[in-house]
């Protein structure tokens, strides 16, 4: 029990228990590419990035860009929102579909959420994000938040 408890304090003293961020990316041949940075390792009660950025070469010209992140991904958080703002927003009970207007110029969007673990969240969460293009995935990423306590 003690060498346990030893672990757990080395763990925490040189930073293992701490917030990771990790980060996922997916590209495509017609020159899409989509990367999020995501809470790899968290705790709750702390802040923690999460920032999806969509590229185009060529930029985005007036498509709309939506994002399709699986609906109990943000059952962990407390948040201030998305920013900038979605659109439009809409769900189907598995995905959360976020629409952005595009920029007004280049070949990168970006859009963060303002958010924290939830104090109550025990447990972490597997993700699914993808690039729609009309009702079609054009790229996908998973990944998975483990929280420690």
């Amino acid at each position: 029990m003690l060498g346990l408890l030893a672990l757990v304090v080395t763990a925490g003293a040189i930073g293992a228990l701490g917030v990771h961020t990790g980060s996922a990316q997916a590209a495509s041949t017609d020159g899409w590419w989509l990367k999020v940075w995501y809470p790899h390792i968290a705790r709750a009660g702390l802040d923690v990035e999460f920032r999806v950025q969509v590229h185009h070469d060529g930029g985005f010209g007036d498509k709309d860009i939506t994002l399709a992140v699986s609906r109990r991904y943000f059952d962990i958080f407390e948040t201030q929102g998305f920013h900038p703002d979605a659109d439009k927003e809409t769900s189907d009970g598995r995905l959360i579909y976020l629409t952005f207007d595009p920029p007004p110029s280049g070949d990168d969007f970006t859009v963060d959420y303002d958010a924290y673990i939830q104090p109550a969240s025990q447990l972490g969460r597997h993700a699914e994000l993808s690039l729609m293009d009309d009702q079609v995935k054009r790229l996908t990423v998973n990944f998975h938040t483990w929280l420690v306590p």
